[in-house]
């Protein structure tokens, strides 16, 4: 883009902005079963929100410098420690996500087993074919190589004695999930935990999605297994504070059994001519921002008002798992142990997927995942506790969505499209070509059609290396430098822009 010669004012630029966010994903008001939390308290929000801006310019990298923030992390952390089972002894941080405090589980197996398993020279990690794709991530990062177990093809759970199996020489770490987000189940912690104790490995129980609103939910009643720091084996545990927390965007943390664990999470750089360097997270600078509006939260809604979220996003969950089941036609994956759900149709991916477009035509996001490693095609819904109040609404227009994908039957176009892209031999392909191919499924430019069906039809017939080169080569192409200025509002983009 091209910078105004001219500063432009206010008015001008929350306008540009406003017009710009029009497409966004609605993250309010419940449509969305995918990538946010709605919790409906509008008032703790906005408070969140002020804290964020309060803190917007404090800078993590230095606690001495910014006392508040050490205090404030020191806080939640001690808080979710003690909401994760964890001792006197347990420690932890703060994190910008769920998939930072992944990166530095795994960055603390790969260190601490450099210090007490030093023939270790290529390092593995056991994790479940369900595990998130953050682990996959971690281990590329960090050098570690993934080894996935698989899961009971009806719990979707992992399978101990496979994971047994997996464990060699070079083992520094097995993971298990509570709950998985594809099926939202919880892995046999105990059994697990008590496999790492034989082995003398540690154990991290990636609990990102579920852990704040599982102990809420064994309040409520709810079966919920035993699955954080009570486990014996459990030797650390993450939780997103920007899920059920309903925090803003990144907050979570990681909290370890012992400070003497954690310590090998820790970085610190003296071999260089500036300031000496010591970081606890993968950030170095990062805002205070998230910090404060989670710790905002914890006190505006207080313990009280987290059981009440917890009570709506079981209701809404067990009205949405009970209503789908009702549906001809599609079928609940698993026994869902939290607010996650995945369902099929013995009609086929294509047919789910159509059914995603019908649902985003009347106004519905719900999240495609494809299959693979024994689970079929499904749709995803994450559930929270915004979601009670549209339940009813949701159901008919999933089975309007059903029927109205039925009644339409196959589609002739899309099936000789992928019979075109089934001819093509995708191992030979470079980028140019997957943006070839993708366009014979409407992918062009970066942009996507509003026909999804094709796409992830496409993507569901593929292997996964295939599939993963095909998204990479889209996403290199949808993140360009040359994305036009915003002109301001009632004025023609000038004419040096691009």
């Amino acid at each position: 883009m091209t910078l105004p010669e001219t500063g432009w004012s206010r008015d001008q630029i929350f306008a540009a902005l406003t017009e710009m966010k029009a497409h966004d994903l609605a993250t309010e008001g419940g449509a969305a079963f995918a990538y946010v939390y709605d919790s409906g308290e509008r008032a703790a929000a906005a408070l969140a929100s002020q804290a964020y801006s309060m803190f917007l310019g404090a800078n993590g990298l230095d606690p001495t410098a910014f006392p508040s923030l050490l205090r404030m992390e020191n806080e939640i952390v001690g808080w979710c420690a003690a909401h994760l089972g964890g001792g006197p002894e347990a420690s932890g941080s703060f994190t910008s996500g769920g998939t930072e405090s992944l990166i530095l589980a795994v960055k603390t197996a790969r260190d601490w087993a450099r210090v007490h398993r030093p023939e270790i020279t290529r390092p593995e990690m056991v994790v479940p074919v369900t595990a998130h794709a953050s682990l996959h991530k971690a281990a590329h990062y960090l050098g570690v190589t993934l080894v996935p177990c698989p899961v009971d093809p009806r719990s979707f759970k992992v399978d101990v004695a496979a994971m047994r199996a997996a464990i060699t020489a070079n083992t520094i770490l097995l993971t298990a999930s509570a709950a998985s987000y594809a099926h939202g189940v919880i892995d046999p912690i105990a059994e697990i935990g008590a496999l790492a104790l034989e082995r003398g490995l540690l154990f991290h129980v990636d609990g990102c999605i579920g852990a704040f609103l599982l102990p809420y939910f064994r309040r409520l009643g709810a079966a919920v297994p035993a699955f954080d720091l009570s486990v014996a084996g459990v030797s650390s545990i993450s939780m997103d504070l920007h899920k059920y927390g309903y925090a803003p965007k990144g907050a979570s943390v990681i909290v370890y059994r012992d400070k003497q664990l954690r310590r090998h999470q820790l970085y610190a750089c003296a071999d260089w001519t500036g300031y000496a360097v010591i970081n606890s997270t993968v950030q170095s600078t990062k805002s205070g921002g998230p910090l404060a509006a989670a710790w905002t939260l914890l006190h505006a809604l207080g313990d009280a008002g987290y059981l009440e979220l917890a009570r709506r996003t079981l209701a809404a969950t067990q009205a949405i798992v009970a209503g789908v089941r009702a549906i001809p036609g599609l079928r609940v994956l698993g026994e869902p142990e939290m607010s996650l759900l995945a369902f099929t149709s013995d009609s086929g991916g294509l047919f789910l997927f159509a059914v995603a477009d019908a649902m985003a035509r009347r106004g519905w996001l719900v999240q495609p995942q494809l299959h693979g490693h024994g689970a079929p095609a499904s749709l995803h819904l994450t559930i929270s506790a915004g979601h009670l109040a549209v339940v009813d609404r949701f159901l008919v227009d999933l089975r309007a969505s059903v029927a109205e994908v039925e009644a339409a039957g196959a589609d002739p176009a899309t099936a000789m499209l992928l019979q075109a892209a089934g001819g093509l031999d995708f191992a030979s392909l470079g980028d140019e070509g997957f943006t070839q191919a993708l366009a014979l499924v409407g992918v062009q430019g970066g942009q996507l059609p509003e026909r999804m069906a094709p796409i992830h039809a496409l993507l569901d017939a593929l292997p996964a290396a295939v599939r993963e080169a095909a998204l990479l080569a889209f996403l290199n192409d949808l993140y360009t430098a040359h994305a036009p200025s915003v002109a301001p509002p009632g004025h023609a983009a000038s004419a040096g822009s691009k």
